[in-house]
């Protein structure tokens, strides 16, 4: 499997995963020709992408989905429950609606883990084939039950959010760090560190922090924070908000 991270922030948020028969976009943050142009550099285009799945419907997640679904006639997987909020941009011959939390298209399994955010249902997910990846972001916590699920992955793309000094010190009005230091904000580092230290197993090879804070973070922080705490057992890197990284499984 090959992940391209495309951005991830509060600007915006996209990942193409590449696996032996499709090409899965996570979320479209960015506008159609910045996501096209992207691809490009990989040799792709947005025609390729074999079908969309969405975490939740705030405007860094979905800024290029209603253009994308309907100049390349893309479906998008969500779970029943997004599928109002979502049918807002997007018309319904585009969306798929998913009742069951694990489904199958083709040899590709989707494993739905809801999450704790300020949206519509919203999730991340477990994706395999042969390769098993997480993805989780935009969550305030993760549940006892999505841990067990998420446990000795290959590949984490994970959140980590902020560092709660440097927002508690910040810029923001105390309510926005309120939200975001809620059960239904985002994760801190250490509380990443902590999550995955616990998710690590043998078969675990990446490790990716996700949707940095450029205001909250900085990326030698949340890696050195998370790296300590689960003691250096797998490589830690961050994705970028304006530049995409491309990792082989």
């Amino acid at each position: 499997m090959q992940v391209i991270i495309l951005g991830s922030g509060s600007k915006g948020n996209s990942t193409l995963l590449i696996t032996d028969t499709k090409k899965i976009l996570i979320d479209v943050g960015f506008s159609y020709s910045r996501t096209k142009t992207i691809l490009e550099k990989y040799n792709l285009t947005p025609s390729d992408i074999d079908f969309i799945l969405l975490t939740h419907n705030h405007k860094d997640h979905i800024t290029g989905l209603a253009s994308l679904t309907k100049r390349e006639n893309k479906s998008v997987y969500i779970p029943e429950k997004m599928v109002s909020a979502v049918n807002k941009l997007v018309s319904m011959e585009h969306i798929i609606p998913i009742s069951d939390d694990d489904f199958s298209v083709d040899d590709v399994h989707i494993k739905f883990l809801h999450t704790s955010h300020d949206a519509p249902s919203p999730v991340g997910f477990i994706i395999e084939d042969k390769t098993s990846l997480v993805y989780m972001t935009d969550t305030g916590y993760i549940s006892k039950k999505n841990l067990k699920y998420m446990s000795n992955k290959n590949v984490y793309i994970i959140e980590s959010n902020h560092d709660p000094e440097m927002l508690m010190d910040g810029p923001y009005p105390y309510i926005l760090k309120q939200r975001i230091l809620s059960d239904t904000g985002h994760l801190s580092n250490e509380m990443t560190g902590n999550y995955l230290k616990e998710l690590i197993g043998p078969d675990t090879k990446e490790i990716i922090l996700a949707h940095l804070s450029e205001t909250n973070n900085l990326e030698d922080v949340a890696i050195k924070t998370v790296s300590e705490i689960i003691d250096g057992k797998v490589e830690v890197k961050a994705a970028r908000q304006e530049e995409d990284i491309s990792v082989l499984v």
